[in-house]
């Protein structure tokens, strides 16, 4: 069966080719290629990056300081002229396009995220492709979602696409680096995202975005988690996304985890940010990756951060691994009170009770494999 949505990333360094443009040539090439998947009754949905590098072009390279506000500047004068660009490149093709600038707090607030998801799926029924980019000319350190890498993968999350082709500067992962190692080998198939993995990823050889192959692996790693297959490959690649969208074999495709995550658990994988820690013993990393239990005050060891009930938190092992992801149905000071003590102590200790379990199985994200 062929896919019915697909995400499209484009990072920086393929749409400026290494340059200090955008390369319309190179952009109308791939607006063909996304069309083409339109026509075929194909959804797409275009996660772009760009912004800054089309305000400095637009602007002639002005020599700025280093600052937020003049990145926010830069991002200001570019995105209408990224948006712009892709507008008239996808009319070649009779294409109508809508903007989405999201922030972290669109996607970290649960009805915000509904709405989100709302538009992306009317633009969708009216075979208008959605254009998403990060909302950089307001958005602070506090409330971005840093690359577009992973804000791509929570797009995906946001339509309920299946399938997420994040396109970069390198024709995928390498079992070395293969900038440094002439031997290095493209790993074609992943179906497990570890820490070995991990230690492969490398920065972008452009140096012009903000994600490098890191970023691409948290993608694919929150993308899967909800049952999206994940392709890294290179955004020159001849025919790139008409081959990928006809499942051919090009750049690194990571398998979709089969029992994709429910829709409250993919939000709360998505868009929260984590506010604090919960250190565990070994019985409570048992009971909560491997027997699919509720997390329990007594098998807590330790509390980090200053956070009030209702926030996301993130459930580590006593080596620091992370385990799982949740909401707390606890404030910081009542764990603190209550951690190793027996659930039924708990309302002695506190006065009351939110119940038995500080963070929920319904409420939690198992992330360790």
């Amino acid at each position: 069966m062929g896919y019915r949505r697909v995400v499209v990333k484009l990072g920086t360094s393929v749409l400026t080719s290494g340059s200090k443009k955008l390369d319309k040539a190179h952009m109308v090439e791939l607006a063909r290629q996304m069309a083409s998947l339109m026509r075929s009754g194909v959804e797409v949905v275009l996660c772009t990056s760009g912004a800054i590098a089309a305000g400095r072009e637009h602007l002639n390279y002005p020599l700025l300081p280093d600052t937020m506000a003049n990145k926010q500047l830069l991002a200001a004068v570019g995105q209408s002229q990224l948006i712009l660009a892709w507008s008239q490149l996808f009319s070649i093709y009779g294409l109508h396009v809508g903007q989405l600038l999201l922030t972290r707090a669109d996607l970290q607030d649960r009805e915000r995220y509904l709405n989100a998801r709302d538009t992306l799926n009317a633009l969708l029924t009216h075979n208008i492709i959605p254009i998403i980019n990060e909302n950089d000319a307001v958005a602070t350190n506090e409330i971005k979602v840093g690359d577009n890498d992973n804000l791509s993968a929570r797009a995906a999350l946001l339509c309920d696409a299946d399938l997420l082709i994040l396109l970069t500067d390198q024709t995928g992962l390498f079992d070395a680096d293969p900038r440094t190692n002439p031997n290095a080998q493209l790993i074609k198939q992943v179906t497990n995202i570890d820490d070995s993995l991990r230690l492969l990823a490398g920065g972008s050889v452009s140096g012009l975005g903000t994600g490098g192959m890191a970023t691409k692996l948290e993608a694919a790693d929150v993308a899967r988690r909800a049952g999206i297959e994940v392709v890294i490959a290179s955004g020159h690649h001849p025919n790139v996304i008409t081959k990928l969208a006809a499942k051919e074999s090009v750049g690194t495709h990571f398998s979709a985890i089969e029992n994709p995550l429910e829709s409250r658990k993919q939000w709360i994988l998505a868009g929260p940010t984590s506010q604090g820690k919960l250190i565990v013993d070994a019985g409570a990393s048992v009971a909560v990756v491997t027997n699919g239990r509720s997390l329990l005050s007594k098998g807590i060891v330790n509390v980090e951060g200053h956070f009030d009930r209702g926030v996301t938190l993130l459930i580590v092992n006593q080596t620091g691994k992370i385990l799982a992801k949740g909401i707390s149905r606890y404030c910081a000071n009542d764990l603190i009170k209550i951690s190793g003590k027996h659930s039924n102590d708990i309302e002695n200790l506190l006065g009351y009770n939110y119940g038995d379990a500080v963070v929920h199985r319904n409420d939690m994200v198992v992330l360790d494999n």
